[in-house]
């Protein structure tokens, strides 16, 4: 076990193995020391501002990068390969009266911060969905740059 699953041991965090991608794509492609990790849907449903709240949305993102670190995991076997976490794309399903998007995302991003310090941090678009794959209230997909295998 590496650094990154001992730090997430360590919030009580456990990997468990991803769940198969649910139509004709991958769930991650590396392209050079580039991963590109496929979107990934929240275990929450609903609409932010109706029958979720925001803090309820805000701790989906966290756990929605769990959900993302195990599709990593299972890809390239390693998170200590990863050097720094590039962009990550968030979709929250929300009303439309509801703007507080960049907060539900900060969600994901104090994790992935947490996990990988300054590399975690990284670019990001917050974008709020009338509607997300099965009722999800949040999907992220995520941009990852590998250290080199020479």
């Amino acid at each position: 076990m590496g650094l990154i699953e001992d730090k997430l041991n360590n919030l009580g965090i456990y990997l468990e193995p991803p769940k198969p991608p649910v139509a004709n794509y991958v769930g991650s492609k590396r392209a050079g020391n580039l991963l590109f990790v496929s979107g990934r849907k929240s275990e929450l449903t609903g609409k932010v501002g109706k029958t979720v709240t925001e803090a309820q949305a805000k701790d989906a993102a966290r756990d929605t990068v769990v959900l993302i670190l195990s599709i990593i995991k299972n890809d390239i076997l390693d998170l200590d390969l990863i050097e720094s976490v590039v962009k990550v794309q968030g979709f929250i399903q929300c009303s439309k009266k509801f703007n507080r998007l960049p907060q539900v995302l900060d969600g994901a991003s104090a994790l992935l911060i947490e996990l990988f310090g300054e590399q975690g941090r990284h670019a990001r678009t917050a974008t709020g969905a009338a509607q997300l794959p099965y009722d999800a209230t949040i999907q992220l997909d995520m941009i990852l740059q590998l250290k080199s295998t020479k």
